[in-house]
C-alpha cells in the first residue's frame, strides 16, 4: 500500500506516533490534511490510532532494527519523517543493566538510523524535505540513573551533523524537549514535583506538548533552518528571575 493517495498535502511519517508528543503531532499534521504514516510497536494499537486520527498505523519496533525495512517498505513518498520513538530507561553506573541499556541504545541511535536509511530514498531531495530527531535535555542537565539516557541523546546531536551532511540537500534538525508538564509521563507526578521544576524556569511555566509539536513543525517547514539543536524547555535550569 503507497502512503500516497493524491492529496495535496504532505507525506508526513512519524515514528512512534502512538502516544504522547508523537501522537500529538501526528494528529496535528492529520488535522491539517497531511497524509499521516505513523507507527508504534504494537499493530492493534497502531492501526487503532490510526484510525482515530484518520492517519495509516504501521507496526514497527526501533530496538528490531533489521525488521524496520520490510516494515516500511509501502511507505513510498515522505516529506517530512519524524523520529519520536523512545524508551524510559533509569539506569546507573553503580547498578548498571546492561540489557537495558542496550535496549535504548539500539533503538534511538541504530533504529532511527535505519529508519533513515529505509526512508531518506524516498524523500524528494530539495530544501522542503526534512527530518526531526527527538533526544532530550537530560544530555545538558544529566541526573542520576541518566546514564544511558543523557549519553544517547548527546548522540543525537552527532547524528544531526552527520546525517544533515549525508542527506544534503534535504534538511536534518533535532528537537530536545525538557520538563514537558502534560505530557503522559511528567502529567501524574506530584504537584510538588512540577512545581519545583516551574520554579526553576524562568519563564514561570513548563513546557507543555503543543510547544513541543509548534517547534517541532518549525524544524520541519523552514527551508533555512538545518543542522539545529532546539532545546523547547522555558530556559529550565537557569537561575530564575
Amino acid at each position: 500500500m503507497s502512503s500516497s493517495s493524491g492529496s495535496n498535502g504532505s507525506s508526513v511519517v512519524v515514528i512512534g506516533g502512538t502516544a504522547g508528543i508523537g501522537l500529538a503531532f501526528a494528529r496535528a499534521r492529520a488535522a491539517r490534511g497531511d497524509e499521516v504514516v505513523l507507527t508504534g510497536r504494537d499493530a492493534h494499537r497502531a492501526g487503532t490510532v490510526a484510525k482515530e486520527i484518520g492517519a495509516r498505523g504501521i507496526a514497527l519496533d526501533l530496538s528490531r532494527p533489521q525488521e524496520i525495512g520490510p516494515a516500511l517498505a509501502g511507505v513510498e513518498r515522505v516529506d517530512h519523517l519524524v523520529l519520536a520513538g523512545v524508551a524510559r530507561d533509569r539506569n546507573t553506573v553503580a547498578g548498571y543493566d546492561v540489557e537495558s541499556a542496550l535496549h535504548l541504545v539500539t533503538l534511538k541511535l541504530v533504529g532511527y538510523t535505519e529508519v533513515v536509511h529505509t526512508l531518506a530514498p524516498r524523500m524528494p531531495p530539495t530544501a522542503e524535505s526534512a527530518l526531526v530527531i527527538f533526544g532530550g535535555q537530560a544530555k545538558e542537565r544529566p541526573y542520576e540513573g541518566a546514564t544511558t539516557v543523557a549519553t544517547v541523546n548527546a548522540g543525537v546531536t552527532g547524528m544531526v551533523r552527520t546525517l544533515a551532511a549525508e542527506l544534503a540537500p534535504v534538511r536534518v534538525n533535532a528537537v530536545h524537549p525538557g520538563i514537558v508538564g502534560d505530557s503522559p509521563y511528567w502529567a501524574d507526578k506530584p504537584a510538588e514535583v512540577l512545581e519545583g521544576y516551574r520554579a526553576q524556569t524562568p519563564t514561570g511555566r513548563l513546557a507543555r506538548m503543543r510547544d513541543v509539536v509548534d517547534a517541532v513543525d518549525l524544524l520541519l517547514r523552514n527551508p533555512a533552518v538545518n543542522g539545529v539543536d532546539l532545546a523547547v524547555d522555558g530556559g529550565w535550569g537557569w537561575s530564575p528571575r
